[in-house]
């Protein structure tokens, strides 16, 4: 038998029926379903320090357990000293087991551990089903020794679903256990 991540059980057990029995779904194929996770690190900074790409790339495949790649910038920008092509950040894109992984791990190990945390904001919806948010720090993935970060660095966490409402994306991430800030 092969191994199936905590929360894609939980899905599958828990929160279809929970999403079919709030809204009235006639079929277990119209409940939303998480696609994929995209973590996204600009590194503007690595213009001047070419290094920064590799400790990011390093930091961001240490964090989700996949190799990630560097993104490039798409023109040139004299201002900024940039040029076509020039490494500006790192990104991943998880899917299937990893995607469930990356996400209780997010959810019970990494969230808990931001500092003076009061829940996550959920104005990052984006009309379509899809949330976006953003962490300012990746010390607080456990993966990450803080003896050997050379720079503090923030990323951006994009969760896609096949939602077609932000209430329904909302109640999705609410059953996973996704700590939104409470609505008064």
């Amino acid at each position: 038998m092969s191994y199936i991540p905590r929360l894609q059980e939980k899905y599958q057990k828990d929160i279809v029926p929970a999403l079919m029995k709030q809204f009235n779904y006639k079929s277990v194929m119209q409940v939303p379903r998480l696609v994929k996770v995209v973590i996204n690190q600009g590194l503007g900074d690595a213009i001047a320090d070419k290094r920064l790409i590799d400790i990011g790339i390093d930091e961001m495949t240490q964090i989700t357990g996949q190799k990630a790649v560097a993104t490039r910038s798409k023109k040139d920008i004299s201002n900024f000293k940039l040029r076509r092509n020039m490494p500006v950040g790192v990104r991943v894109t998880l899917r299937g087991p990893r995607m469930y992984e990356f996400l209780d791990r997010l959810i019970s190990v990494a969230i808990p551990r931001i500092r003076d945390f009061r829940g996550i904001n959920d104005k990052g919806f984006d009309g379509r089903g899809n949330f976006s948010f953003g962490v300012s720090e990746q010390i607080i993935f456990p993966e990450i020794n803080i003896d050997k970060v050379v720079k503090i660095m923030g990323m951006d966490i994009t969760f896609v679903t096949t939602a077609r409402t932000d209430a329904e994306a909302h109640a999705l991430l609410k059953e996973f256990g996704f700590p939104f800030k409470n609505e008064k």
